[in-house]
Order: structure tokens, then sequence, then C-alpha cells
């Protein structure tokens, strides 16, 4: 840690906890607990005024839960840092912590000897996890998530939280999407605190076009399923060896479904999603599709709609 002094916000709803908390902080003099919150707006409204250094938060909170809150503080205070301490445990809601963009996660019944360590970490920019919450994790079937939005407000807003916590973890993302897209998402992920620039110069950021990466795989409007994973997989292996953490992960959104979907293509795009799971198998990804149903005249067919989110671990929609 190398600022004299480091402004921190605690914010659970077990007063105990809070003073528990805030005593073990101040054993190091260069930590200042600055303020306390109990429930999930009241977080949000105190890091938005304070623009504190970390942030110590509990999942179940009144008002509005841990998670929630955490996406409305990095919005207002994208250059706090999140700590998440709870005693859930789930593989499921941990990994949704990490992906909104916190540093770390502690088990609560562990804070006695590991919360030092994790604010320590944290604060340099490293992320730490609970040893009990290391091998659950590592056994987690891999992430391919979709989201269904109404505009394109709410689809970045998305994509701005899932690229951005690879990119603060050390990770790599990888982005196919339209031009417009591509170009929104860059000032967004600087708003994030993400340095876009660095990360693209590591090869940690790759952005490309959504047609441009259909072509390498579409052929007569028939998907190659060969040229498909040879593509892909390339290019996950490419962002994974730019990665600067110990597990070489990679972050992909993607709009080739979407754009599937709108040609009329509706086999190629549920093939497209079932070779996208067989990726999640093979390689250290985490994939999330969007859908911008709102730029399109129609509903989607509710048959194709269901088979779509069949081949999902996670559904949004928005």
């Amino acid at each position: 840690m190398n600022k004299s002094l480091f402004q921190v916000l605690v914010v659970d709803d077990y007063e105990p906890w809070r003073s528990f908390a805030s005593k073990t902080l101040h054993q190091k003099p260069q930590l200042q607990v600055v303020s306390e919150a109990s429930d999930g707006l009241e977080a949000v409204h105190k890091a938005e005024r304070l623009q504190p250094d970390l942030i110590l938060l509990d999942i179940g909170l009144p008002t509005i839960n841990g998670i929630e809150a955490a996406r409305r503080i990095l919005q207002h205070a994208p250059k706090t840092k999140i700590l998440f301490v709870s005693e859930q445990r789930s593989p499921e809601i941990v990994n949704k912590a990490l992906r909104m963009g916190a540093q770390g996660y502690v088990v609560k019944s562990k804070a006695a000897t590991e919360l030092l360590a994790a604010v320590e970490a944290v604060l340099q920019g490293k992320q730490f996890l609970s040893a009990s919450l290391t091998v659950a994790l590592s056994n987690t079937t891999r992430r391919h998530e979709v989201g269904f939005y109404s505009d394109d407000q709410r689809l970045l807003e998305d994509v701005t939280q899932f690229i951005a916590a690879a990119l603060k973890a050390g990770s790599a993302a990888v982005v196919i999407a339209t031009e417009s897209h591509r170009n929104n998402l860059l000032p967004r992920l600087q708003a994030q605190g993400v340095e876009i620039d660095g990360a693209i110069a590591q090869g940690r950021y790759i952005a490309l076009d959504v047609k441009d990466a259909l072509s390498t795989f579409m052929v007569d409007a028939t998907l190659n399923p060969v040229r498909f994973m040879e593509a892909f997989g390339n290019l996950i292996v490419t962002a994974a060896k730019a990665a600067n953490t110990e597990h070489r992960r990679v972050a992909v959104f993607g709009e080739g479904t979407h754009l599937l979907w709108t040609q009329g293509h509706v086999d190629a795009a549920i093939q497209d999603e079932e070779l996208c799971n067989e990726l999640t198998k093979r390689y250290e990804v985490d994939i999330l599709c969007g859908y911008s149903v709102g730029s399109v005249q129609g509903e989607m067919d509710s048959h194709l709609f269901q088979k779509i989110c069949a081949e999902h671990s996670v559904v949004h929609s928005r």
C-alpha cells in the first residue's frame, strides 16, 4: 500500500460486526474508517458523497442487496475498490459478486484471520478470495450468460460491468460487437477506472467487428463448426496469454448470435450458442451474449427464446 492513508466505508446491517470490522481496521494506521452504513441504498449514497478508497460490503442488506449496491456504487465511485465480506458461500453468488467488479470476497466467519490480508491485497490491486472458497469456485462450471436488452443503454451498462471486472482483476477480455457498441464501450470502461490503453497495448483487451468475426466461420449462410472452434479457440488462447493473473481467464462479450437472428439464420444462431458452451468446457472463459431486442421490429419467437435461454447458465432481461 503506497498511500499514507486509505479511507474505508464499512457496510453491514449488524452493528456488532461493523464495530468488529472497524476495530480490526484500526490496527493498521494507514486505514481510516470514514463512515458506516447499515443498508444498501445508504451505502450507495455515502459512496457517492465520500468516494472512499475501499468499501467492505455485505451481501444480505436491507433496501437493496450488496451486489446491486456494488453495481450502483461503481457507477458513481468508479475508483472505489469493493471487498465483499459475507457468510454466503454459494459459488453462484461469489462469482456474481466478482463479475460485478469486486476485488475480493471474504467469508465473514474467517474475517478475524483473513480481513486485514484481504484489505491489503485489494488495495494493492490484487484479488483476494477466502481459502475456503477457492476450491469450490474452481469446480464450478464456466459461465455462459445471455442478456436481452430493450435499449443500448442497458446493454452497455451490463457489458461495461462484465468487461471492467475482468480487466480490473488482471484477466483478459474479448469484445465482438458492432462499431457503435465498441466505440461507446471504451469511455465507459475508462470511467470505471480501467486503464484501457494499457490493456490494449498488453493484448488483454481485444475488440473485433461482429460482421468480420462471423465471416470467418459462416459459409453460404451455414455455420461451419470446425472454423468456429478454431477461430474462437485461437482468440481465447491469445488473449489468455496476455492476462497477468495466475489463472488466465478470458471474458468474452459477443453479438454474433444476435446478428444471426436478425438475419434470419435461426439454426445458425442456436448452433453458435451450443458451440459457445463447448468453448466454456475447453477454456478458462466466461461468455456474455447480448441480444438488442429493442432495436429490432417484432418480437423474438417464443420457441426460439426458450431454446436460447436453455443454452445459458444465467439469463438477464432488461
